[in-house]
């Protein structure tokens, strides 16, 4: 192995990459630092920059004990650069030049794709953080303010991955892009984030626990396509980079889970059995199984829009390049290349959806959208058999692909849930049905008041199963005083 699995703490920026030699990519990383803390302090967690958060901090990119727990304040968290360790032998895993040695440095005819990836995932790293800003003052609990953090802070340290990687290997137009990282912002006006669903507001805990469900699930999808990158530099990062995004999907399904508990459970004592009894069962200060459906429909759809149309030219050149790979590309049994291979696209055809067959190069966006259908229908699961032991008649269901959709092969299109193709009047009169009404949206803000003593959760979530790191129902997870 070329790197050391431990991390070096003795630099400014801990690593396990050899920084501290590597004196031109240290002193351009340094020089990025203080921007950067600007950026965090201004655009980070409102109001809780001082606060001690018990975070966990990566030490080894080891996947057995790679991190430890302790006290510290969000700001003084320690970013680093971590890189999983280098395999031996490593061979491009698809295209052209599938089978041939990873390259170390990037190859020039592919530099400008390379760094058009790397700027678009880096991107939506600090996007997440912006759109969670203000949650901590509405957090249901210490646990749930703690997880918020978490996530941030490690979002946070994911833009350093990919700042490291425009720093090391793409000079002057790297640094340029790496400050442009920090200038960009979620949903303003002139300088947006430039994927859409990184501009939309995260109202409320119920929206973040959502986009941590589906849209950092897309992220998942993203990263482990990248993994399979010829360029093993970025493959090594975000392998590592999974690791940490596990978490963020389990505080997001175990989160939407645990408001369905405590809904379900609200209903029972009330002796409420019908689950569209909304006015009745919103006076009891829970969120409605209807209006978390209309939630989960929103994000779902904001999250395909993530993976672009659903026949590109641009996946086909970086798939044939080897630069970025299908969804656990080196466990799929074919020859790597689809030059002649076809795969089966839904399309909108006069008014009809149909499956065509389509060249599997050019459906790899539609490939990866279909695995991460498969792969939320997990999250789906545990929260209907949540439902199911509750014995409340309901079932939680993702909306058709065509749904809601701002891009691709769908947009613009009038598709229910279940895949009806109405026509402008008819989803004009439904459509409140579908997705969240201001209504809705004024009746979960309404329950966002803070829950902020030890063990204690708001009425609208239950606990969780087991504490962070082992700890018991009334640990301090932020020290909220002092």
């Amino acid at each position: 192995m070329a790197t050391s699995i431990n991390v070096d703490y003795s630099t400014t920026i801990p690593n396990n990459i050899g920084l501290s030699e590597d004196r031109r990519v240290l002193k351009a990383l340094e020089r990025w630092h203080p921007g950067y803390l600007n950026w965090w302090n201004d655009m980070g967690p409102d109001g809780f920059q001082e606060k001690l958060v018990y975070l966990r901090t990566a030490v080894s990119v080891d996947l057995d004990g790679w991190a430890k727990f302790g006290y510290v304040r969000m700001p003084e968290y320690r970013w680093g650069i971590l890189l999983a360790p280098q395999e031996e032998g490593r061979t491009i895993p698809c295209g052209e030049q599938a089978g041939q040695p990873v390259w170390q440095e990037v190859p020039g005819e592919h530099r400008a794709i390379l760094r058009r990836l790397i700027v678009i995932q880096g991107d939506t790293e600090p996007a997440s953080v912006e759109q969670q800003r203000h949650l901590g003052k509405t957090a249901p609990s210490l646990y749930d303010m703690r997880n918020l953090f978490q996530v941030n802070v490690e979002e946070g340290r994911h833009l350093w991955a990919m700042v490291y990687l425009l720093q090391k290997y793409f000079g002057r137009d790297g640094r340029e892009e790496a400050e442009e990282l920090l200038r960009r912002q979620s949903g303003h006006e002139d300088h947006p984030r430039m994927l859409g669903a990184f501009n939309e507001a995260t109202p409320d805990w119920l929206s973040f626990f959502m986009f941590t469900t589906f849209t950092d699930r897309d992220g998942k999808m993203q990263l482990e396509s990248l993994a399979q990158s010829g360029f093993d530099p970025l493959s090594r990062t975000c392998r590592f980079m999974l690791t940490e995004d596990a978490h963020h999907m389990f505080v997001g399904a175990t989160g939407v889970q645990r408001v369905i508990k405590r809904t379900c459970a609200a209903m029972k004592d009330a002796g409420i059995e019908d689950p569209y009894d909304i006015d009745g069962i919103r006076k009891l200060g829970v969120i409605d199984l209807p209006t978390i459906q209309k939630k989960c429909n929103l994000h779902f759809s904001l999250s395909l829009d993530l993976f672009g149309s659903e026949l590109s030219t641009n996946a086909a050149n970086a798939f044939n390049a080897g630069i970025k790979g299908r969804y656990k590309e080196d466990r799929i049994e074919d020859d790597h290349q689809l030059v002649d291979d076809t795969y089966k696209v839904m399309r909108l055809i006069d008014s009809e959806i149909k499956l065509v067959d389509e060249p599997a190069l050019s459906a790899l966006n539609a490939r990866l959208r279909d695995d991460y259908v498969k792969d939320c229908d997990k999250g789906i699961t545990l929260w209907n058999n949540t439902i199911r032991k509750e014995g409340v008649d309901f079932q939680i269901t993702l909306p058709h692909v065509g749904f809601h959709r701002q891009i691709g092969e769908f947009v613009g299109a009038n598709i229910t849930p279940c895949g009806k193709v109405l026509s402008s009047d008819e989803w004009d009169g439904v459509k409140d049905d579908f997705l969240p009404t201001k209504a809705d949206g004024d009746f979960v803000a309404s329950l966002m008041k803070p829950c902020w003593e030890p063990g204690k959760y708001a009425n609208w979530i239950s606990p969780p199963k087991v504490g962070i790191d082992s700890k018991p129902g009334e640990f301090e997870y932020v020290k909220i005083e002092g």
